[in-house]
């Protein structure tokens, strides 16, 4: 009961009349009776709360998702509160019986596509509702944090020498060209530093960041202050002045925060320090471009682009020939040694790279030091892993061929290795090994999200079985309750239009009847800024024509959200303007005068075109 929220009755139980729906609904696609399957929620809802759907349920998707992998259902494989019946759980055994054999719960040499996606749709639907876990989860998640620091600095202490080896080789085979050249404009000064839209360990928010007080001395020698944090000559002794700069003890820590991410366990990132934000995103932008130009690196990695991925993806489930793999922690799980090594060759991003690289967190309560690279919230995270990823996966494919890889064998792979964060595609002939190697250098690879012996892959958020198309639509918050729960009336509006894209005309007519409830909810286009049913046969509600633009406009709601006042002039204004990225002006006038997220949300009635 402990995972059970305080909540408003009434949302639970609208958030109940959905799932019955949209269960209902998928009964009626599949010829499946779903009311032993209701029963069963509704008593199961009523003694364990909303983690039913956004703990338990998950679960069962996921054991489903084994099951098609390994070719068959077991007991073994499912939460032991599902009772089997013959070959299946007895909880929506109907559908499973069109997947799997009733008697021995062998996987159908036809299986229903649309029952699989049916399975997954509603057994998936509730994984990621945002919503505060319980302090018990919350902790058990911190100390995962502290005991996966541990475990990476164990891991650095015992690589071993061939490991060591093949990754400094294999790094040099793979990224001389593009880190050569990323070394070259880090010494030429080709960059242009820039703050990040989020939080920051100083507090620092929106404008202000232009006003930072503070600036470590490890970033002079790579990226002296008066270059990169002053706008002209002529205030550079004052800047100086007014900056205090910090030596290596009084740095500030980066901030281990948690933020909602399920029922099940938040999501934990570190806020970095405003200056090394400011010089990460440098080095983040001139990675990206020069990846984005480079043949041979776009070919097996990118951190901006998750089509290559989902194409992958898709070509597995159908060809048999392409694994998905998923790493645990991955972020967290990328040594600083490892990064280190990679860039060991190239003098000028090995300086620019550990000099705005954090060194300590303080961890609720606690500071310490860092062995992993950076936690998620630093902007070098997510390129730093996907290179350290692409090398190893190299070295799993080289160590399974049993012969050193030359760059022609790798070219070869163009097609079959790609690379986005911790999503990983490979050859089936080489998971294995693959699998074995990131395991030896410190890399938890996730069995529930890994796959490559059945039809079923996923990656980058599209799921795919036999080449199919079976991904889920996903519930991201409770359902409001009335108007005034902006947060999650933008968000239902967004879950109807997704549903009904996917074609769920039953429970898009419930949510339709939820929203108008609350607020007017005309029929308008993708474009449209008003609150509305987005109707993809170009059919949109049109109140009146304005005149001036001659374009067609709906009365409806529309998302207001007043920016915090965050008023910056002289240098901090004028630095803001020179690193502005092209050539059109600011498209807020007032973005000298207020800046940063907004605090509140709200929704206005108002006239707005219609699509």
């Amino acid at each position: 009961m402990e995972d059970r929220p305080h909540m408003n009755g009434a949302i639970l139980k609208s958030l109940m009349v959905f799932a019955n729906t949209l269960l209902t609904e998928l009964g009626e696609w599949c010829q499946v009776s779903t009311d032993r399957d209701l029963k069963t929620i509704a008593v199961r809802v009523e003694h364990e709360g909303l983690s039913f759907l956004t703990i338990t349920l998950p679960s069962f998707g996921k054991s489903f998702e084994k099951s098609l992998d390994q070719g068959r259902t077991l007991s073994t494989f499912f939460d032991p509160s599902f009772g089997f019946k013959g070959g299946v759980p007895r909880f929506l055994g109907g559908f499973l019986e069109r997947v799997f054999d009733a008697q021995s719960g062998v996987l159908l040499s036809n299986p229903d596509i649309a029952t699989i996606r049916a399975i997954r749709q509603f057994s998936l639907a509730f994984a990621k509702i945002g919503v505060d876990c319980s302090n018990e989860r919350t902790q058990k998640a911190i100390s995962g944090y502290l005991q996966c620091e541990w475990e990476v600095r164990s891991s650095d202490q015992s690589r071993s020498p061939a490991d060591k080896l093949d990754y400094g080789r294999m790094a040099s085979r793979l990224w001389s060209n593009l880190l050569s050249r990323v070394d070259a404009r880090i010494y030429n000064r080709e960059f242009l530093p820039r703050h990040g839209p989020g939080a920051t360990a100083d507090g620092l928010k929106g404008n202000f960041k232009f006003l930072q007080s503070t600036w470590p001395s490890r970033l002079e020698s790579a990226f002296p202050f008066g270059e990169n944090a002053v706008a002209t000559y002529s205030s550079i002794q004052e800047e100086y002045d007014r900056v205090n700069f910090l030596e290596p003890g009084a740095e500030i820590p980066v901030k281990v925060i948690t933020v909602p991410k399920t029922l099940k366990t938040p999501r934990i990132i570190a806020v970095e320090p405003t200056a090394m934000q400011y010089m990460q995103q440098a080095i983040h932008e001139v990675l990206q471009e020069e990846i984005r130009e480079d043949d041979f690196s776009r070919n097996f990695l990118c951190y901006d682009d998750q089509t290559p991925n989902q194409r992958l993806a898709r070509q597995g489930s159908r060809n048999g020939d392409l694994a998905t793999l998923d790493l645990s922690e991955a972020s967290d799980r990328v040594s600083n040694e490892h990064v280190r090594q990679l860039l060991a060759p190239f003098p000028h991003i090995f300086e620019a790279v550990d000099a705005t690289r954090s060194r300590k967190a303080h961890v609720f309560g606690k500071t310490i030091r860092l062995a992993k690279f950076a936690s998620m919230g630093s902007a070098l995270c997510f390129p730093m892993e996907a290179l350290v990823f692409t090398t190893i996966v190299f070295i799993g494919i080289q160590r399974s061929l049993g012969h050193q890889l030359s760059l022609s064998d790798i070219r070869s792979l163009k097609g079959r290795v790609r690379v986005y964060g911790d999503d990983i595609i490979v050859p089936v002939d080489h998971a294995l090994a693959v699998k074995e190697t990131l395991e030896s250098f410190g890399f938890k690879v996730n069995s529930d999200k890994s796959f490559w012996t059945g039809k079923f892959r996923e990656s980058c958020g599209r799921d795919y079985y036999d080449g199919y198309d079976v991904s889920v639509v996903r519930v991201r918050s409770m359902l409001p309750n009335n108007r005034h729960d902006v947060t999650e009336l933008v968000k239902t509006v967004s879950l109807r239009n997704h549903l009904a894209a996917a074609g769920y005309d039953r429970t898009v007519g419930f949510l339709d009847d939820l929203i108008s409830s609350m607020i007017p909810f005309p029929k308008v286009g993708p474009a449209s800024p008003v609150l509305g049913r987005v109707d993809l046969d170009g059919i949109y509600d049109i109140d009146k024509i304005d005149v001036n633009l001659q374009i067609p406009l709906v009365k409806g709601m529309v998302v207001k959200a007043k920016l915090p006042e965050r008023k910056i002039d002289g240098n901090a204004a004028l630095l803001k303007w020179f690193l502005k990225r092209g050539r059109e002006p600011f498209a807020d006038r007032d973005h000298l005068l207020r800046s940063g997220r907004p605090v509140t949300v709200s929704i206005k009635s108002r006239m707005a075109r219609s699509y």
